[in-house]
């Protein structure tokens, strides 16, 4: 994948407002629902929603910069330090050996000298996932396997557990969908992600994992990521957005074009209306057990974009002869 701040747009010193704003333009003009025709569309939305999820995440963000993660979030091989050198607990660091023997319980250091602590040597390789391994089940063997894209594997004698991270987007999570896993051994499963799913949910597939020495296997366990939605944000079953209007819409009521996950319904707005006031959408959320949630629409009264003159003269004379204090109530 391409470098996330070339995917957005933005210099590597741009401010969070600034990625989010950027994010939110492309977003509109790439979505897929705004480029039925062109078929690459869908992988432009996804490359841009994956750039997000690094660049928007400040953690993720620093951790890029830092040279940690790449450009898909996941964790950069750097080999080991010190063979020979005065690296970090490098090889090399004093004369002799260090025994080593593992069991249920994990790895025991023996007597001797040299190599230095071979586990956190293991753990800084393999980014922690050593712990995993070293921990997976009583009376199991140890094993790892880190192959780089985002899977690991923990095997011992009865098999070992999969891990693996998938994308949907928002839609995605409310209505349910099916997507294609490619496992560590090249072989291809189709996962039916459940509507309603939550970012950072898992799912566990029995069987699906690693056939251990007496032919039981383990299971596929799929973190799902939900990736941000440049409109709306979810709020357990409800949905929330920003709704612009028109300062006259807001002074003289009208109905409004107010977008949802399943299209776009229409909202009559009371004349009066200010800005920060919600409106409730029944059943336009998120499924969940007790029904579907809500959108709750927060009104934003927006301005013309550009300077208008007949507005100014008109909010001069109103501030001459009907001026009035919105602040009021929280005056000292």
């Amino acid at each position: 994948m391409r470098d996330p701040y070339d995917v957005l747009g933005v210099s590597k010193g741009a401010g969070a407002a600034e990625i989010k704003s950027a994010f939110r333009k492309l977003a509109k003009k790439l979505h897929p629902d705004a480029n039925k025709h062109d078929s690459r569309a869908a992988s432009r939305f996804a490359e841009l929603n994956a750039a997000y999820e690094i660049v928007g995440d400040e953690a993720k963000r620093k951790a890029y910069d830092r040279g940690e993660i790449d450009a898909e979030g996941k964790p950069r091989f750097h080999g080991f330090e010190g063979f020979g050198s005065r690296g970090r607990r490098g090889f090399g660091q004093a004369s002799g050996f260090e025994t080593f023997t593992w069991g249920a319980d994990g790895i025991h250091r023996g007597s001797g000298r040299g190599f230095g602590a071979f586990e956190d040597i293991l753990k800084e390789a393999f980014g922690g996932g050593m712990e995993r391994g070293a921990r997976a089940r009583p009376g199991a063997g140890f094993g790892f396997d880190y192959d780089g894209s985002g899977t690991t594997t923990q095997s011992g004698v009865h098999g070992g557990d999969v891990t693996a991270s998938l994308s949907i987007t928002l839609a995605e999570s409310a209505k349910g969908v099916t997507k294609r896993v490619q496992l560590p051994t090249g072989k291809e499963i189709e996962v039916k992600i459940p509507a309603g799913l939550a970012d950072g949910q898992q799912i566990r597939l029995k069987g699906q994992g690693t056939t251990g020495p007496s032919g039981r296997a383990g299971d596929l366990l799929i973190t799902v990521a939900v990736t941000p939605h440049p409109l709306f944000k979810r709020s357990g079953a409800d949905l929330r957005i920003d709704l612009p209007i028109a300062l006259y819409e807001a002074v003289l009521g009208g109905k409004v074009r107010v977008p949802t996950l399943d299209g776009e319904v229409e909202l009559a707005i009371p004349a009066g209306t200010n800005s920060g006031r919600t409106f409730r959408l029944k059943g336009r959320g998120f499924p969940a057990r007790e029904g579907r949630g809500d959108l709750l629409a927060t009104v934003r009264i927006m301005l013309p974009d550009r300077a208008d003159t007949d507005l100014n003269e008109l909010m001069r004379k109103w501030h001459e002869r009907k001026r009035y204090d919105p602040r009021k109530d929280i005056g000292s």
